[in-house]
């Protein structure tokens, strides 16, 4: 076991004892790998499947494009699984980002270097790797194109490119301003460069908003706005998990301390829709007990930001309401009609989720949804992973064209998925494995309480008998403490 697991795991056992009032039996049941597995996808359950993956022994050219998790991970299982396949990873970057942790290096927990580790200590034996971006797919030819290193042709194909940041989506917006005047973005990194500037950037828009806070007051506070796009995003929980976070900041929790000054501060949180999670059960506890705790957030339902202007401070979004118009009698009720305006909201502070979409080389190529809410993003069975036209091709992690899924837990889940799915076709058989649609979101309702919601395609999946609904300082251990070392340790290399 990791060292750094080993030399928190009386400490957290302690805890779990005290906080969670069980028996040192039972902390140290969800001490086990077990547990702390759950938190990146993987439940308990899934164990034998995965010893009893399927393998082959056939010669075939495997092509993986993508250096982040999914594609590491495809890379670490299939190597095991295609003894006599040639497989070659296709990806740019010499440093491999830990994105989770870039939260807890806004929230002043982990340092930019805490999240990275050298690309080629993760790289399987045995696996070719390319280091070149691939700037065009050509399934029809079984081809990619990349820029440097002309074409490169396979027998099956895995696309584990993630997604990107589309920050100038926003009108006055780019990436530039990312850390300057009042704007921040947790999000911002480049896994090409192997920099994650948002977790920064973040941190110091923390303690810029405390010592702003420190110097007002309740009848003259500071404005804070949160805002979460309404495009498919990477971790959907993490605009909340700023928002809350900060606001504890401001309460005196987390590294620094110091006075309650939270009431200063006015705080928007800016989304589509009118809730603040899809499942009932977790809305609920969000706003019944974690916003009501806070008290000086305000939700504003289906606002979403369209402009800013990043000198006079004034964001812009766009509102959609409804109205009530006349009684149908046919139908019993009133009819409805939706409008929209443009709001204008001052700020002092932003935090910024970008819109994001999929890669320009998946969403220009015949690999992409052609149309529909998902166009551009990889055009995979919600199932299986494999592509709907393409057989030979597979997907894993963000690209992926499906109802849910983007997150690291789903990408775990995504891998043995795709493993027994592509060595099935390798020995000419169909894809019967499937994915469940598995996503969990480590939602941190403040310093040292995480909700942990875990939740696939029918509903929520909660993984132990614990109210999931409920934040734990468990599951907030285990994710600040345990999540990592087993992240590089077990979960990229196809362990777990």
């Amino acid at each position: 076991m990791d060292k750094k697991i080993l030399k928190h795991s009386e400490e957290v056992i302690s805890e779990l004892m005290k906080k969670e009032g069980m028996s040192r039996r039972d902390a140290l049941k969800l001490m086990g790998l077990g547990a702390g597995a759950t938190m990146l996808g993987r439940a308990p359950a899934m164990a034998a499947t995965d010893a009893q993956a399927a393998g082959s022994d056939k010669k075939a050219k495997i092509v993986i494009v993508g250096g982040g998790a999914g594609g590491i991970m495809a890379a670490a299982r299939l190597r095991r699984a295609a003894s006599n396949a040639e497989i070659t990873v296709i990806a740019p970057n010499d440093i491999h980002l830990y994105q989770p942790g870039q939260v807890f290096m806004a929230a002043g927990l982990y340092t930019e270097e805490d999240i990275k580790k050298p690309n080629a200590d993760l790289m399987p034996d045995g696996v070719k790797w390319v280091k070149d971006e691939v700037k065009a797919f050509d399934p029809d030819n079984n081809l990619v194109e990349t820029a440097q290193n002309g074409k490169i042709n396979y027998d099956f194909l895995v696309v584990g490119t993630g997604l990107q940041y589309d920050y100038e989506r926003i009108e006055g917006m780019s990436a530039d301003l990312v850390g300057q005047k009042g704007i921040s973005s947790v999000y911002l990194n480049n896994p090409k460069a192997g920099t994650a500037k948002g977790g920064v950037a973040t941190w110091e828009w923390f303690k810029q908003l405390r010592a702003a806070a420190e110097k007002a007051s309740p009848d003259n506070p500071i404005t804070a706005i949160y805002t979460q796009p309404d495009t498919p995003i990477k971790c959907g929980g993490a605009p909340q998990k700023i928002l809350y976070l900060s606001d504890d900041f401001l309460r005196g929790n987390g590294p620094v301390g110091g006075a309650d000054v939270h009431n200063n501060v006015k705080s928007y949180f800016c989304k589509k829709g009118t809730k603040l999670f899809g499942l009932p059960g977790y809305n609920k506890t969000l706003v019944e007990e974690v916003t009501p705790m806070y008290g000086n957030i305000t939700d504003k339902w289906n606002h979403v930001l369209r402009k800013i202007d990043a000198d006079k401070k004034v964001a812009t979004f766009e509102h959609t309401y409804q109205i009530k118009g006349k009684w149908d009698p046919d139908l019993e009720e009133y009819e409805m009609t939706t409008k929209t305006e443009m709001v204008e909201m001052p700020y002092d502070f932003i935090h910024v989720v970008p819109p994001m979409k999929a890669v320009d080389a998946v969403a220009n190529s015949p690999l992409g949804w052609q149309k529909g809410t998902a166009k551009g993003w990889l055009a995979c069975d919600r199932y299986t992973l494999q592509h709907m036209k393409y057989k030979n091709v597979f997907g894993i992690g963000d690209i992926l064209g499906i109802p849910k899924g983007k997150t690291g837990g789903s990408a775990r889940h995504h891998g043995p998925i795709l493993q027994d799915n592509l060595i099935a076709v390798m020995e000419g058989k169909e894809p019967t494995a499937k994915f469940d649609g598995y996503t969990v979101c480590p939602l941190k309702t403040q310093y040292g309480k995480i909700m942990l919601a875990e939740f696939n395609y029918d509903g929520p999946a909660p993984s132990f008998p614990l109210d999931p609904t409920v934040p734990r300082w468990i599951w907030w251990a285990f994710d600040l403490y345990m999540l990592k070392p087993m992240y590089w340790q077990l979960m990229m290399r196809g362990l777990m």
